[in-house]
Order: structure tokens, then C-alpha cells, then sequence
């Protein structure tokens, strides 16, 4: 709007008419034949036979080119697809966003490409993923567990299909898919001792629901440390998650459970919380009741 009309005028895209660099032209410009050029270009076990000057020529010339490897076709020779399935069921979890930089990190140093499939809390959604990711001939799996998870046992089948698989977050049966997980009873321990060694003693504590393979032990943590440092946990701070397969019940039971607290005018200076999403919770109750966090507790 505001331009001349004779001032239009057609942009050709890079795509339109664009010649794919192949391994002929390659070898056509460089004066070598297809086979030698494929021979470097793919880095076969016959390439230690080449000269190097040959060698640096034909990568030269391919650079120059702009000549790129067909994935594909790649693919067919060697049945690798470098690539590795990352499966979650919410981004917007916070426990997610550093386990999936740590695993892009990896992989790329790896020089694996990582598909990353967010399953939004959704089982059918969490299962087409999975077939598609399949159907991609992803050379391994690593599903980021959450809640839900705890009624998925989708993976048991895996070791059928010969690929590799690993979860973070939750134990699978049998010995067919990896476990990475967390040293829970040394969490519990760790936010206990660092709340008590900045002078905390009225603790309030919101359990996570009993059905979680994380809750026993956090608790059990919270409680050894307690002993040792001859602390006394009242009973009438202590709340507990219900069990429920909404992810989004931690910051529901954090926000309730810590009004409740207040309501009840049940003192204390610091709360330790089951997880991130129980935490935020807390927090909204808190600054809801102007109590400022980390100031008032």
C-alpha cells in the first residue's frame, strides 16, 4: 500500500528452478569419477586409499558447490537416520526446559538430531507420537516422564522392535527400556537441611499424592534429616496431594493447601513443597495474602 504499481515486481524464491547439487555434478566439475567422489564424500572405508590431494580437491569443489548429502538416500545405504525420538507431555512443565537442553546438548555434540513430540497431557496424543516417531526410524527413544505417565505402560514393548529407550522420571519394569532418575531421598534431605541452616523451625510441608514413586522417598528424607538434627515436624503443617492423573493438580493442591495453612492461622516461616508446580502454587497463595516470598517465607 503507497507503492507504485510499476515499482511490483516478481521475486524469484531460491527454490523456484533450483538445481539440486548431486554427487555428479560434483565429480563433473573436479574431473574425478562418481564413484571416487562418492567415495569421500561419504567417507567410505575405501577413502584411506585416495590420495590426499585428491581428496581436498573433491571437498573443495563439493564446498564450493554448495553440494549437501541426501538424508535419504543416506538413510537407504546405512539404515541410520541419526536422529533420536524426545518425547514430554508438557513444555510448559518447568522441570522440562532443563532436561531437554541438556539432551539437545548431548545429541548434538553427538551429532544426532534430536524430534522432540509434546504429548500436552494427551494418552492418544502420547501414543501417535510414538508410532510416528517410529514410522521416522528414530534410532532411540527418550520419553521426559510426568505424572501421566504413571498410567502409560507403552514402552514395555520396545525391546520388539529393537530400538533403544530410556526414561527420565519413572522406572519401567523389566530391564527393555533405561531409567535415569532422581535421588529423591536426597532431595527431601537437602531442602530440609537448607531451609533449617537459615534458622528455619516452623516448616510447613505439602506431600506429593502416595500413588508417585516420588513421594515415599522425598518424605523419608525430610524426615531423616529431621531426626538428626533434632527437629520436630508439627503434624498440623503437613498436608498431601491427592492422587490424581491431572498434571495440573500440583499447582491447584499447592495453591488450596497453603491458603488453608494461612486461613488456619497456622504460623510457619518456610514451606517445602512436593515439586516446581506445587511451589508455584504456594507462591501464588502467598502473594495473593501479601506475604512476600522469599521475605515473609
Amino acid at each position: 500500500m503507497g507503492v507504485a504499481a510499476e515499482a511490483l515486481v516478481p521475486v524469484k524464491r531460491q527454490s523456484e528452478g533450483a538445481h539440486t547439487i548431486t554427487m555428479r555434478d560434483v565429480a563433473k566439475s573436479c574431473g574425478f569419477s562418481p564413484a571416487t567422489v562418492s567415495i569421500v564424500l561419504n567417507n567410505a572405508p575405501l577413502a584411506r586409499y585416495i590420495a590426499p590431494a585428491t581428496k581436498k580437491r573433491i571437498e573443495t569443489v563439493a564446498k564450493k558447490l554448495g553440494y549437501r548429502p541426501n538424508a535419504m538416500a543416506r538413510f537407504l545405504r546405512s539404515k541410520r537416520s541419526h536422529s533420536v525420538g524426545v518425547m514430554f507431555f508438557d513444555i510448559t512443565d518447568p522441570f522440562c526446559t532443563p532436561v531437554l537442553r541438556g539432551i539437545e546438548n548431548a545429541l548434538y555434540q553427538s551429532s544426532y538430531v534430536p524430534i522432540f513430540a509434546d504429548a500436552h497431557n494427551q494418552r492418544n496424543r502420547f501414543e501417535r507420537y510414538l508410532e510416528m516417531l517410529l514410522e521416522h526410524h528414530v534410532e532411540a527413544l527418550i520419553v521426559v516422564a510426568n505424572w501421566l505417565f504413571v498410567d502409560i505402560q507403552l514402552l514395555a514393548d520396545l525391546s520388539k522392535r529393537n530400538i533403544t529407550a530410556a526414561t527420565i522420571g519413572w522406572e519401567m519394569p523389566g530391564d527393555a527400556v533405561s531409567s535415569v532418575m532422581v535421588d529423591n531421598e536426597a532431595g527431601g534431605r537437602l531442602a530440609l537441611e537448607h531451609l533449617h541452616q537459615l534458622g528455619h523451625r516452623k516448616i510447613a510441608f505439602i506431600r506429593g499424592p502416595k500413588m508417585l514413586i516420588d513421594s515415599a522417598p522425598r518424605w523419608k528424607g525430610i524426615q531423616k534429616f529431621a531426626h538428626s538434627a533434632g527437629m520436630t515436624i508439627d503434624p498440623g503443617l503437613v498436608l498431601q496431594l491427592p492422587d490424581s492423573f491431572d498434571p495440573n493438580s500440583g499447582f491447584e493442591g499447592g495453591l488450596r493447601f497453603t491458603e488453608e495453612l494461612l486461613e488456619r492461622k497456622k504460623r510457619f516461616t518456610a514451606l517445602v513443597a512436593f515439586d516446581d508446580l506445587t511451589a508455584l502454587g504456594a507462591i501464588r497463595a502467598l502473594s495473593k495474602a501479601g506475604e512476600r516470598v522469599p521475605e515473609n517465607c
